[in-house]
C-alpha cells in the first residue's frame, strides 16, 4: 500500500506569474481585424445547418453578416433574442460538436468558421457597456416563482420580463448565476464575466433575486404554488454521486463540484491546498475541468480514469485533447474498485474493465493502482435529497428528475421546469437557456388565457 504523505498535498506551489498564466483566458477574443477575416469565410447558407444544430436556434449567418457590416449591437440583438446568455455559451458551447461540427466548411480539406469566438466577439462590448437591447413589456400585474437562479432560471424570468411579467428567482448559493459562476473552469470565464452577464440580464427590470434560500429547506412548492400565478422550477443538481466504495469519507477524497466552485470564488487561487498526484473518477466535462485546474495549481502528475473509452466520454473529444496537451493523463477501460487509505488517502485500486455481449461495463479481474494523494468524484450529479423530498410525490418524475412535455409543463397545473433537473437533460448550459425561454413563452400564453377566462 502506498504510504501516506500529509506535506504532499499544499499551496502555493506555482508563483503568483505561472498560476495568472495557467488561468488565463483559455480562447482570447478576436480583434476586429481577425473577427472580419473569420466572418468572411461563412457562405451565408440559406438553410444554415449551423443554426439547426444551435439549440437555442441562433440565426448564425444573420449574426456573423451583421460583424461583417460593423453592426455589432444588431449581431448581438440577433444573438441574445435566442439565449440572452449568448455571452456564456460563447465561452463554455461545446461548438465542436454542435454549430460548428454543422459548419459546411468543416472538411478535411477546411475547418469550420470559428463560431463561438465570432459570438463572443458581438455580445462582449453590448454586456462590457450595459447597451440596452431589450425593454421589459407593459406591466401584466402577474408574479412568477423562479426555483434557481441558473441558466435555466435566469433565461426564464429575463423572457417574461419581455412579456411584462414580474418573477421572483429564489437562488439556493450567495451569488446568482448557478453553474456559470460556480461550475465551470475558471479559464473559460475570466474576469467576473458569469456576474457581469446576470447583471446584464437583471437590468430589463421586473425580475427580483433572493439569494441564500432552498426548495425544502426554506419553502415548498406548494408555497409557491399559492403564492404566485405560475411556478418555474429550475434548481440544477445539488448532490455529487458516490463511487459506492469504502473509505469513501476519508480525508483527500473530494466532491470536483466543491472544488471547482471554491476555486472560482478564491480571490487567490494560489491558496488553494493542491496535491502532488491527483486521480480524477469520471469521464465528462466536471472531470476535464478538476484535472486541467488542478494541473494549473501546480500538481506534478494528474490522472483522469474512465470506465469506457474515449468516445464514450462526456467530454467532448476538443476537451480530451486539450486536458492531455495540458499534461493530464487519461486512463480509459478502469473503474475504481477500492481506495487504499491510511488516515488519509493514499491510493486507488483499479479494475480493467470491458464491454460484455449486451454493451454493459464489466471487470476483467486484472487490477492496477496509482498513488494518489488527492482523489476527485466526477461521476455526474443528481438531484439532492432535501430538493427531491420537496418535490416527490406532487411531480411526475423519472430516474429522479422532473418528467415535462414540449412545452416544459410538468404533471402540476401551472408548474413549468427547466435546465438539468428535467428528465433527459443533457447538462448544458445552452439547453438550459433554452428550456427557460421554452417555458417562458408558454407561461406567458397560460397567464394570457387565465386572465381572458377570468
Amino acid at each position: 500500500m502506498p504510504k501516506d504523505n500529509n506535506a504532499a498535498v499544499c499551496s502555493r506551489r506555482l508563483s503568483d506569474e505561472e498560476i495568472a498564466r495557467n488561468f488565463s483566458d483559455m480562447h482570447p477574443p478576436l480583434g476586429r481585424a481577425e473577427a472580419l477575416v473569420e466572418a468572411d469565410r461563412c457562405y451565408f447558407c440559406f438553410d444554415a445547418p449551423c443554426t439547426t444544430a444551435c439549440p437555442t436556434g441562433i440565426d448564425i449567418p444573420g449574426f456573423i453578416q451583421k460583424i461583417r457590416s460593423d453592426n455589432i449591437a444588431g449581431s448581438a440583438h440577433t444573438i441574445l433574442r435566442e439565449n440572452i446568455m449568448g455571452g456564456m455559451c460563447a465561452r463554455v458551447c461545446p461548438t465542436e460538436v454542435l454549430c460548428e461540427e454543422a459548419c459546411v466548411r468543416h472538411t478535411h480539406e477546411d475547418k469550420p468558421v470559428n463560431i463561438g469566438l465570432l459570438q463572443r466577439y458581438a455580445t462582449d462590448p453590448v454586456i462590457d457597456k450595459n447597451i440596452t437591447l431589450f425593454e421589459r413589456g407593459p406591466e401584466s400585474g402577474k408574479r412568477v416563482a423562479i426555483v434557481g437562479g441558473g441558466p435555466a432560471g435566469l433565461s426564464c424570468a429575463h423572457r417574461l420580463a419581455m412579456f411584462g411579467h414580474t418573477s421572483v428567482v429564489f437562488n439556493r448559493d450567495e451569488k446568482p448565476g448557478g453553474l456559470n459562476e460556480y461550475g465551470i473552469a475558471a479559464y473559460k470565464t475570466v474576469n467576473d464575466f458569469a456576474q457581469r452577464e446576470v447583471e446584464y440580464i437583471l437590468a430589463i427590470g421586473g425580475i427580483e433575486v433572493r439569494n441564500n434560500v432552498s426548495l425544502g429547506e426554506d419553502f415548498k412548492l406548494s408555497d409557491l404554488q399559492g403564492e404566485f400565478d405560475a411556478v418555474f422550477v429550475g434548481f440544477g443538481l445539488g448532490s455529487v454521486n458516490d463511487l459506492g466504495l469504502a473509505n469513501e469519507d476519508v480525508e483527500g477524497v473530494l466532491n470536483a463540484v466543491d472544488y471547482i466552485a471554491e476555486l472560482r470564488q478564491a480571490k487567490d487561487k494560489g491558496n488553494l491546498p493542491v496535491g502532488e498526484r491527483i486521480v480524477v473518477i469520471g469521464g465528462g466535462m466536471t472531470a476535464i475541468d478538476i484535472a486541467v485546474q488542478t494541473k494549473g495549481l501546480g500538481a506534478e502528475h494528474v490522472d483522469i480514469v474512465y470506465r469506457r473509452g474515449p468516445e464514450h466520454m462526456g467530454a467532448s473529444r476538443y476537451e480530451q485533447e486539450f486536458a492531455q496537451t495540458s499534461g493530464v493523463k487519461i486512463r480509459h477501460w478502469a473503474r475504481p474498485s477500492k481506495l487504499l487509505t491510511g488516515e488519509r488517502i493514499a491510493g486507488v485500486e483499479f479494475e480493467r474493465t470491458t464491454l460484455d455481449k449486451d454493451g454493459k461495463v464489466t471487470g476483467t479481474g486484472e487490477y492496477y493502482s496509482l498513488n494518489a494523494d488527492m482523489v476527485f468524484k466526477a461521476i455526474g450529479q443528481s438531484v439532492s435529497e432535501e430538493t427531491l423530498g420537496a418535490v416527490t410525490g406532487t411531480l411526475d418524475m423519472q430516474s429522479g428528475k422532473i418528467v415535462t412535455d414540449d412545452h416544459r409543463k410538468t404533471s402540476l397545473p401551472g408548474v413549468w421546469a427547466g435546465g438539468d433537473c428535467v428528465y433527459d437533460s443533457d447538462d448544458l448550459t445552452v439547453t438550459a437557456v433554452q428550456d427557460g425561454k421554452i417555458a417562458a413563452i408558454a407561461i406567458d400564453k397560460y397567464l394570457r388565457e387565465e386572465s381572458n377566462n377570468g
